[in-house]
């Protein structure tokens, strides 16, 4: 589900890529924001599994799959740049994901923690990477690039993105924050 430029996440644009008229969604759902928690569900799953298949193919385990997620989380990211501000950035004003629909998000940090945890037990990083402000820290080491690169150069690619090619380097930069002792 590719997106072509940025758009904005309006009810009547996702109609219409849908074929059908904007108050026909409510024929299907019961709210605008069952609509945004629907699409907020479908791309925390999409992502989720774009950043476990990276991670699965990388070897070894540790710092190698979380560098191969971070590109393949990206480029995911950049291909889909509307659905990735709803999971990412939240523009709906009162939009909160239901339970259900965060859950994809909680295991797409339980799948980074486990790299990380494996990259503890390689002694690729100090234990308190894996602890709570590691993980943020982490988290932080995606979202940073791609915001710049969606807030300033949205129309370029994963490959010619001024921030987006940062991303390589953010692994490196995890690690000499939790070096190993």
């Amino acid at each position: 589900m590719a997106e072509e430029g940025a758009a904005s996440l309006s009810l009547s644009a996702i109609a219409r890529r849908l074929g059908i008229q904007p108050p026909s969604l409510y024929k299907y759902f019961p709210s605008r924001h069952a609509v945004y928690d629907a699409l907020f569900a479908l791309g925390q799953r999409r992502y989720r599994d774009v950043i476990a298949e990276a991670a699965a193919r990388a070897e070894p385990p540790g710092l190698a799959q979380v560098a191969a997620a971070f590109e393949a989380g990206g480029r995911w990211i950049m291909d889909n740049q509307i659905l990735a501000q709803l999971l990412f950035w939240r523009p709906v004003p009162g939009f909160t994901p239901s339970p259900e629909s965060y859950g994809p998000a909680l295991e797409t940090r339980d799948l980074y923690a486990g790299m990380v945890r494996a990259a503890v037990e390689r002694g690729e990083l100090a234990p308190a990477a894996a602890g709570e402000e590691g993980l943020n820290l982490l988290a932080s080491l995606i979202t940073g690039p791609m915001s710049q690169q969606m807030a300033n150069g949205p129309e370029a690619t994963f490959d010619t993105g001024a921030y987006t090619r940062l991303l390589a380097r953010m692994p490196a930069l995890f690690a000499a924050a939790y070096p190993p002792s």
